[in-house]
């Protein structure tokens, strides 16, 4: 894969992530700042390290679920590793803008 095709991949997960949504919260994963890193490598294999708003988050199973199923349609990724942390613990200084403004905390 080129650089651009890999870009393009990286910004379609991106652009998924922001269609998944906290289940408790309604505003985005992504924009909630659940997402810590997103890796795409050549070989297809998407890695997604991401948190939860709290470690004993009742709906975490579904959640990380939701996450391998809809970045695995992604065209150009074969598999999707999600690796669940807890470091940094998230606070909702991570959250974006939009996300705040969603929420009326700006």
């Amino acid at each position: 894969m080129t650089p651009e095709e890999i870009l393009k991949v990286e910004k379609d997960i991106v652009l998924t992530l922001k269609n998944i949504y906290d289940p408790e919260i309604p505003v985005n994963i992504y924009d909630l700042g659940l997402v810590y890193e997103i890796d795409f490598e050549p070989t297809g294999v998407a890695t997604i390290r991401m948190t939860l708003t709290a470690p004993n988050c009742p709906m975490a199973d579904m959640l990380v679920e939701d996450v391998n199923t809809q970045v695995a349609k992604v065209e150009g990724v074969k598999s999707v590793d999600v690796i669940l942390t807890f470091d940094p613990v998230w606070d909702k200084s991570m959250m974006s803008e939009e996300a705040l403004l969603e929420l009326n905390m700006l």
